[in-house]
């Protein structure tokens, strides 16, 4: 079983970090033209929504009792990896 607390504590600093470097992916839209920032747009809210997903998961999480604990844990690892990989595809998009 792993240490829930330290378990936690990284994917919740790990979130806060993401959503530092999405903030820095959607300010850089200010200066697009109309097209891109449409483009952006989408990728933004797709970023979003997988954000918000990772949020109830880790939600779940915080919430859980021992017997429930390390079922969600997989849960939140697949979520995460979304997340990862959609923000990363999004940034990878609009690089020079």
């Amino acid at each position: 079983m792993r240490n829930r607390d330290a378990y936690k504590k990284e994917k919740h600093t790990a979130l806060e970090l993401v959503q530092i470097r999405f903030a820095e992916f959607k300010a850089q839209g200010h200066n697009f033209d109309t097209a891109t920032q449409a483009r952006l747009n989408r990728h933004v809210e797709k970023v979003e929504q997988h954000i918000n997903a990772t949020k109830a998961k880790l939600k779940k999480l915080d919430a859980a009792h021992d017997d429930m604990w390390e079922e969600l844990v997989d849960g939140v690892e697949n979520t995460w990896t979304v997340l990862q990989s959609t923000l990363e595809d999004a940034v990878a998009s609009f690089k020079d």
